[in-house]
């Protein structure tokens, strides 16, 4: 103890623990701590050399808003005692967002390669102040800063997040605020998403109807929703982004998610209407006509009057989720297939988006498209953004093509903490394992996507953060090695930031996670996870919302019958996050080999090879994590029954209907047992006998009974509907068959 106690007033002397350092998110490739600090007061000069005055007015504005002093920049001034110094060395580093930052007790030095480097050097420095200096209004903090040099730039030039603000419209003043929170974590792109199926969100003069009849819906209540953006407003928008060196890339979409500009000029869809501005979440048949040569003209007037407005050298025109169905029916679109000598409507789509990409290279502009657009072949200077899964990335890399990765499973922040948590974006790889050394290099970076069906202006924060503190960490900082408990105790840390920035944040996981295992008796548990330290879990298990009298979880549940477990999570006396809720149902075949002989889809796995003999059932939020997934293809499952002595007389699926995401009930179920495992005798068929039109979210169970049988093998089977029908907004694409459970009683 005498030793412990002499070495910590050693390392007090030294400095070590003399002061809380500073969290700084993202961590930057070199950082060196040493003792001092510097004092910034109202006397400390702001300096800087070259063409950095936007930089400098914006380093002061912040200062001055925090401190109350009053900051005036100078350029290549006299210095005084305590200056900060804003210059740029070229030669630093190729990068031009690398930067150096160096802090004495005497003078803060910060040289970036360029402008950009600077400035992003600056939101280091602004971390390395207290959490107030984001405040609106003046605080009494002490001003200081610890004596430290940094040599930093990011590893993936495109760093970003894609804000929808179609399917929600978004105030003028809140996307510049979230042009200021990437700023303040080293993201340089906003991929603006503002044209959609919902809502058309951008002034077009040549064509006043898109903002007239296109940005308004009518709700279900009656009630007209919309707004839209105006070419001053896009202008301020973008001056804002630019000063603030970020990137903003407007997305427009085509062919599809396009209705809201058909509602306004149905002369350009396949059969001249008349239509809706959208109201349903969803994909929809309505897309552009290929074949109509008006079509083309009309959308290379509205992507000149975007790419004036707009400096980003890029411009996203969408190109996922296009049905084809109306091309097919289409006279006109058959014809240009013909005339073109295109094989299918993929073709016709690359077709398209071919002539799209030539009219925007020839306007010195990039196209960059969701990962559809390699179907058919891809144009040639096109940049391929991968959303389903990396493969998009994969094929574009492979053949020369840059591309941009935000895959469903870890970068899209609209899905719930349960599918997406802090600690699963932190593991995020944006490379994929395929790529060679050369291939690498086209890996340009990623982007969170921040669609809006189900979030508003209101939940976004929720939503974003604390999730876009590890994407922007995994974009600066990969490839260094991650330390996920390190990371989220700086998350904690810098939460403070956030309040002061008005960030209203939501939770890093959700608080409770069920495990599910089954012993060698057969005999199943329920573990209960909590999601954070510190958390104490109280459960129930008849349905009922539990309170912080109701049991504590403290050894694994096991449950002999069916039950309805709710969970809240309560930390320091208060709720933590929402009530948990999982349905478990026990059953004969629980836990057993079940052999599927169709493969259900990676992104929605309901947990594996077992998901359908867990016991867990689905909600109506098919991303819950109980539900298996098959697109197109059948269910098709055979039980081994040889060591089971199990009579039997009903077999139970449950199933998910919400078409809208092309998620249908199947044609039917037909239940077979088998002595050989090869000879199969059919002993129930049970018809679906609810319409696949029938809308909303719901469960449904098909029921096959039978006379009591005993048997070596049991095959379960159900026939997806395979394509979305005719009626069907996305009429031809393929489609779901969801399952959470085979039952066998």
């Amino acid at each position: 103890m005498k030793h412990l106690t002499i070495l910590l007033t050693l390392l007090m002397s030294c400095g070590i623990f003399s002061q809380k350092r500073p969290v700084l998110i993202p961590m930057p490739h070199s950082l060196e701590w040493r003792t001092g600090q510097f004092e910034l007061t109202a006397k400390t000069d702001l300096l800087y050399e070259g063409d950095l005055e936007n930089e400098a007015r914006y380093l002061a504005d912040i200062l001055n808003q925090a401190t109350g002093f009053e900051m005036e920049p100078q350029k290549e001034g006299k210095e005084n005692k305590n200056p900060i110094l804003l210059k740029i060395d070229p030669t630093i580093e190729e990068n031009k967002e690398a930067y150096q930052l160096k802090v004495t007790t005497e003078k803060v030095t910060l040289i970036g390669a360029s402008p950009t480097g600077v400035f992003r050097g600056i939101q280091t420095l602004l971390q390395l102040l207290p959490p107030a200096i984001y405040g609106k209004q003046k605080s009494e903090e002490s001003w200081k800063i610890p004596v430290v040099s940094i040599t930093d730039k990011p590893q993936f030039q495109w760093r970003g997040m894609l804000l929808d603000c179609s399917r929600h419209f978004m105030e003028k003043d809140f996307v510049k605020r979230y042009i200021d929170l990437l700023a303040y974590h080293k993201m340089n792109t906003l991929h603006w998403h503002i044209t959609e199926d919902q809502g058309w969100r951008i002034e077009i003069k040549k064509y006043p109807k898109l903002t007239e009849v296109g940005a308004w819906r009518t709700e279900k209540d009656g009630t007209r929703y919309g707004g839209f953006y105006t070419q001053e407003e896009i202008k301020e928008i973008v001056q804002y982004a630019v000063d603030r060196h970020i990137n903003v890339v407007p997305e427009i979409e085509l062919p599809g998610h396009s209705q809201a500009a058909l509602a306004a000029y149905p002369e350009y869809s396949c059969t001249g209407g008349p239509f809706e501005v959208e109201t349903e979440w969803g994909v929809f048949r309505e897309i552009y006509c290929a074949g109509n040569d008006g079509t083309f003209e009309f959308l290379e007037n509205i992507l000149t009057e975007v790419i004036e407005l707009f400096p980003s050298p890029y411009i996203h025109i969408g190109g996922d989720e296009v049905p084809k169905y109306r091309w097919e029916q289409c006279a006109k679109c058959q014809k240009r297939m013909k005339d073109e000598k295109l094989h299918d409507t993929h073709e016709l789509q690359s077709y398209f988006i071919k002539r799209i990409e030539k009219f925007l290279a020839a306007n010195h502009k990039r196209l960059i498209g969701w990962d559809e657009i390699l179907e058919g072949g891809l144009a040639e200077g096109a940049i391929v953004q991968s959303w389903r899964g990396m493969n998009g990335a994969i094929e574009a890399i492979k053949t020369g093509h840059p591309a941009i990765v935000s895959p469903t499973s870890h970068a899209y922040f609209d899905y719930d903490l349960k599918s997406i948590d802090l600690e699963k974006v932190y593991s995020f790889d944006p490379i994929p394992k395929e790529a060679d050394e050369e291939q690498k290099a086209l890996i340009w970076g990623g982007e969170c996507n921040m669609w809006s069906e189900r979030a508003p202006q209101e939940l976004v924060d929720s939503k974003v953060f604390p999730r876009i503190l590890a994407m922007t960490e995994v974009l600066w900082t990969y490839p260094m090695a991650r330390d996920y408990e390190q990371f989220y105790q700086r998350v904690q840390r810098h939460y403070p930031r956030l309040k002061v920035m008005g960030v209203q944040y939501g939770f890093e996981t959700m608080p409770v996670h069920l495990e599910h295992y089954f012993q060698p008796d057969g005999s199943a548990e329920l573990r209960l996870n909590a999601g954070t330290p510190e958390l104490k879990l109280c459960y129930t298990l008849d349905g009922t919302t539990p309170n912080e009298q109701s049991k504590i979880y403290r050894i694994p549940i096991e449950p002999k019958d069916s039950c309805f477990v709710k969970v809240q999570a309560y930390k320091e006396g208060k709720t933590y996050g929402e009530v948990f809720e999982q349905a478990y149902e026990p059953h004969q075949v629980l836990g057993k080999q079940a052999d599927l002989l169709t493969t259900y889809s990676s992104h929605y796995t309901g947990g594996g090879d077992k998901a359908l003999v867990n016991g867990l059932r689905g909600s109506t939020d098919f991303r819950d994590g109980n539900w298996q997934g098959y697109q197109y293809d059948d269910l098709v499952v055979v039980f081994d029954l040889r060591d089971q002595e199990l009579n039997f007389s009903e077999v139970s699926v449950g199933f998910y209907q919400y078409n809208n995401s092309w998620i249908f009930l199947p044609k039917m179920l037909m239940v077979e047992v088998s002595q050989d495992g090869k000879n199969f005798k059919q002993i129930a068929h049970v018809d679906n006998e609810i319409s696949p039109k029938q809308r909303g979210k719901f469960l449904h169970e098909l029921q096959a009974k039978f006379s009591p049988q005993s048997a070596n093998y049991l095959r379960v089977t159900a026939k997806n509907i395979q394509y979305c029908p005719d009626w069907h907004e996305a009429a031809g694409s393929k489609a779901w068959l969801f399952v959470d459970e085979i039952l066998v009683k």
